[in-house]
């Protein structure tokens, strides 16, 4: 079982298969994994194989709460490890990583790893903090996943509100309604941080062939996907995709509604992960695995 955001400790090698093409598809209402390390993180984890292929190009979620450092410096590689800070979030969230990058994020921050070849991080409340974010594993191509890392970091601050008298999102990354906010190192990835007040409604349109993972965090939240409605309860979640034309998704809240909306372009090319990494082959796998115990992917110092 996977026990924490970063994905480093499990030593289980999980294998993708490229789901077939079809119309729309839906991978109906999906549970979490409940991890708690009993060191100060908890999560509902979702894991791509729960959602048959339609959660491409995410390769994990955990909704998490952390509070005091757990993990310590860890290797990522063949993939972009993110992280998406909620404003209720409390205090400061430190993040460092090899490529020379500390900072501490605030409530509602982003910072994107885009790890490559390879890359080490670390990320840990600061003393008295309490974080509540997503950490999330975006797959990268087989043409990307020796590439040079590089780190995008975008403070709440500056991310577009769409917003009306029913709704207020936040544009963490991507576009929508044509907006445009901060664009993703790769995979054109779309990320929404939404609350719907009592029968609040909200559009957004996914492009075709684009995986569209949605997450309930507070509330009973009803997605519309091409005059099909799907109720997901807090706490859980579904994938949708279409792979012949554009996804409209109408968001609709059954009161008081907390949602993320993450979309990105559908790599559909098998994939192999154990742990921290993510590359196209086991092959791949032994050799990053080298890599790392070589120093080869920097360290934290």
């Amino acid at each position: 079982m996977q026990t924490h955001t970063d994905g480093f400790t499990p030593k289980n090698t999980q294998t993708s298969q490229v789901p077939a093409a079809n119309l729309h598809q839906s991978s109906g209402i999906i549970s979490p994994q409940l991890i708690d390390n009993h060191k100060g993180f908890k999560a509902l984890g979702f894991r791509e194989k729960q959602f048959s292929g339609l959660m491409d190009p995410l390769v994990m979620v955990d909704h998490f709460t952390m509070d005091r450092p757990t993990f310590g410096a860890h290797p990522h590689a063949g993939m972009s490890a993110v992280t998406v800070m909620f404003e209720d979030s409390e205090g400061l969230f430190h993040n460092q990583d090899s490529l020379g990058n500390e900072l501490d994020l605030l409530p509602g921050d982003l910072y994107w790893l885009k790890a490559g070849q390879g890359a080490v991080h670390d990320e840990a409340p600061r003393p008295g903090s309490k974080t509540h974010a997503l950490q999330v594993f975006v797959n990268l191509p087989a043409t990307l996943k020796q590439s040079a890392p590089e780190a995008l970091h975008v403070s709440a601050a500056t991310m577009p509100i769409l917003a009306a008298q029913d709704y207020r999102v936040r544009l963490v990354l991507g576009s929508s309604n044509g907006v445009e906010g901060v664009q993703a190192p790769a995979g054109g990835v779309t990320i929404l941080d939404g609350t719907l007040s009592n029968k609040g409604k909200f559009r957004h349109t996914a492009k075709a062939s684009q995986g569209v993972w949605v997450h309930a965090i507070d509330g009973t939240l009803s997605v519309n996907v091409q005059g099909e409605s799907l109720t997901i309860p807090a706490g859980k979640s579904a994938a949708f995709r279409n792979d012949q034309q554009d996804l409209p998704l109408i968001f609709e809240g059954e009161g008081p509604v907390h949602f993320v909306m993450l979309s990105g372009d559908a790599i559909q090319e098998p994939f192999v992960q154990q742990g921290p990494f993510v590359m196209s082959n086991e092959r791949e796998i032994v050799a990053v695995q080298q890599a790392y115990q070589d120093g080869l992917l920097g360290s934290i110092d």
